[in-house]
C-alpha cells in the first residue's frame, strides 16, 4: 500500500468512527462535554460538601485535570483493543496494514479529547487561571498520552485476536486505575515510599504535570517529564513489536 493510500485509509477510518458514534444522537459531539462536566460536578460536591477534604476554590479545575486525560485513556484503550475484531472483514477482504485499525481507533477518540481539552482550558480561565507561557508544554504532554495509549491499543488489540476477553481485562484495569490516578485527591496524600513508583504511571504523571502547568503556572518537573516520556515511548515500542509479531497469524484466528 502506498503512503498516500495509507493516510487515506487512516482518515476514512477516523471519520467512520466519529460518525458512527454520534449517529442518531441529538446532542452529537456535545456529549463529549456532558460526561466530564457531570463527573466534575459530582466529585466536587462529594469532596467539598459531604466529605470536605479539599477547600481549594479551583477544585473543579483540579478534578478536570484528572478526568480529561483519564477519560481519553480508558475510552481509547478499550475501543482500540476491539479494533481488529470489529474490523475483521477489512483484513479478510483487503490487504490493509493491520496496525492502521487500532491507531485509527485511538485517533478517532482524540477528536473527543480536543473538545474536552478545550473545556478544561475554558474552565481554568473561568476560575481565574490566566494564560501563561507554560501552556506551551501542553501539546507535548498530550502527545505523550497519545503515544502511550497507541502502544496500549496495539498491544491489546493483537492479544484480543487470540484471547477474546481482553476488552473485559482492559475495563477492569481502568476501573483500578481510576483510584491510582490523582483525579480527586492531591499527590501530597501519597506516602513518600510509593511516590516514585506512583509517578511511573503515565496517566498519573500526566495529571500531575497538567496541574503544574495550568494551576501553578510553572513547567513540569524534569524528573516527572522524563518518566512520562520514557514510559510512553517504551509502551509504543512494546506494543508495536508485539503487534507485528502476532499479526502474522491474525487471518487464522479471524
Amino acid at each position: 500500500m502506498w503512503k498516500g493510500d495509507y493516510f487515506f485509509l487512516l482518515r476514512h477510518l477516523i471519520l467512520k468512527d466519529f460518525r458512527t458514534r454520534y449517529r442518531n444522537m441529538s446532542l452529537g459531539v456535545l456529549w463529549s462535554l456532558v460526561n466530564p462536566l457531570i463527573m466534575m460536578s459530582v466529585l466536587t460536591f462529594v469532596f467539598t460538601k459531604i466529605f470536605p477534604l479539599n477547600r481549594d476554590p479551583k477544585y473543579p479545575v483540579v478534578v478536570l485535570c484528572g478526568l480529561v486525560p483519564f477519560n481519553f485513556f480508558s475510552l481509547a484503550w478499550a475501543n482500540g483493543t476491539n479494533a481488529i475484531i470489529e474490523n475483521a472483514y477489512l483484513i479478510k477482504r483487503l490487504p490493509v496494514p493491520r496496525e492502521t485499525l487500532p491507531i485509527a481507533s485511538v485517533l478517532g477518540n482524540a477528536v473527543h479529547l480536543v473538545v474536552q481539552v478545550a473545556l478544561l482550558l475554558v474552565m481554568a480561565l473561568a476560575f481565574g487561571t490566566g494564560i501563561n507561557w507554560q501552556w506551551l508544554w501542553l501539546p507535548l504532554l498530550w502527545g505523550c498520552e497519545l503515544v502511550f495509549v497507541t502502544g496500549c491499543a496495539l498491544l491489546c488489540s493483537a492479544l484480543d485476536v487470540y484471547v477474546r476477553d481482553m476488552r473485559y481485562v482492559v475495563e477492569s484495569v481502568c476501573l483500578v486505575l481510576f483510584w491510582l490516578v490523582p483525579i480527586f485527591y492531591p499527590f501530597s496524600m501519597i506516602r513518600p515510599q510509593y511516590a516514585e513508583i506512583y509517578q511511573l504511571n503515565p496517566i498519573a504523571a500526566l495529571v500531575l504535570a497538567l496541574r503544574e502547568v495550568i494551576l501553578e503556572g510553572r513547567a513540569p518537573h524534569a524528573v516527572l517529564l522524563s518518566k512520562l516520556f520514557f514510559v510512553s515511548f517504551f509502551m509504543l515500542l512494546l506494543g508495536w513489536s508485539v503487534f507485528r509479531r502476532l499479526s502474522r497469524r491474525f487471518y487464522d484466528y479471524l
